[in-house]
């Protein structure tokens, strides 16, 4: 199975698309379509009901391709792509029992990531010209697939897992204290970026001093990230050293993240793009031949 830039490794798509359909198979099988005639055909097409982004498609072609090599899915439309309401994305063509059995399954992938596409395309559009990342607030054993939908939306992938660098939160600096967690990190992981949040300014300035690679801006007003970006950038130029990377985070929301894009910071993240996105509403219109 090949995969694009939005799509999650392979295995991942096959791995969890085969769990979700033992959920719906396991153990007995698909007892309605069990009862329909074998050479039954069908073709059914996917819908899009509203207005959104689209991702996903590789769960729902391996679902059907898990079910039945006889099923056959051309995509009318790539991940990343929007869609206008009524149109149609996608089309299924094969025996109709097998459609009928792999359809929920497809639509749960479907909806699910494409919803936070639109979310997050939604998101970066307000954000501009701030980038947009996304957190590990993710649904549990669907991170890869939710963060390749949130490629598909126009945003970035934070950290994919705490070995990807050293981010050290409030509650590990109760415990170490700024200087000490840079020092700690940069000896035990001298390759890893040092990533600290901060709540307030002398937090900023202790975390620069301390030689971070980036700070997140945790909780701050616009006017108090800008002060930060004033200070980060200050402290650049007194050591002749490359600005650290400024990460806004905490409580931001559409509707507020536009308050922010001028602050010159470079990143905004939101735990929302993969927590908090509704369902897109997709459809698979059958009919049979």
């Amino acid at each position: 199975m090949a995969t694009g830039p939005y799509d999650a490794p392979a295995r991942v798509v096959a791995d969890l698309v085969g769990r979700a359909l033992d959920e719906d198979l396991l153990p007995l099988g698909d007892l309605s379509a069990s009862l329909l005639p074998p050479e039954a055909q069908g073709r059914a097409e996917f819908v899009v009901r509203t207005d959104g982004v689209i991702a996903g498609t590789a769960c729902a072609t391996e679902a059907f391709r898990q079910l039945d090599d006889e099923v056959h899915v051309v995509w009318q439309i790539d991940d990343g792509d929007r869609a206008t309401a009524g149109q149609v994305i996608g089309v299924v063509t094969g025996p109709l029992a097998s459609i009928l059995t792999a359809e929920r399954t497809a639509l749960n992938f479907l909806g699910h990531l494409s919803g936070i596409a639109t979310r997050t395309r939604a998101f970066v559009d307000a954000a501009a010209p701030l980038r947009v990342w996304d957190t590990r607030k993710t649904t549990p054993g669907l991170r890869s697939l939710e963060k390749a939908a949130v490629r598909a939306g126009g945003a970035r992938n934070h950290r994919g897992n705490l070995s990807d660098w050293v981010m050290f939160k409030d509650n590990h600096l109760t415990a170490l204290g700024i200087v000490e967690a840079v020092r700690s990190a940069r000896d035990r992981w001298p390759g890893r970026t040092v990533h600290v949040e901060c709540e307030r300014i002398d937090q900023v300035v202790e975390a620069l001093d301390a030689g971070a690679d980036a700070l997140l801006l945790d909780n701050m007003t616009p006017e108090e990230a800008r002060a930060a970006v004033v200070v980060a950038e200050e402290h650049a130029a007194a050591n002749g050293t490359r600005r650290a990377l400024l990460e806004i985070s905490g409580g931001i929301t559409i509707e507020t993240v536009g308050t922010y894009a001028e602050t010159g910071a470079d990143v905004v993240s939101s735990g929302s793009l993969t927590n908090s996105s509704p369902v897109l509403d997709i459809g698979l219109d059958i009919e049979v031949r």
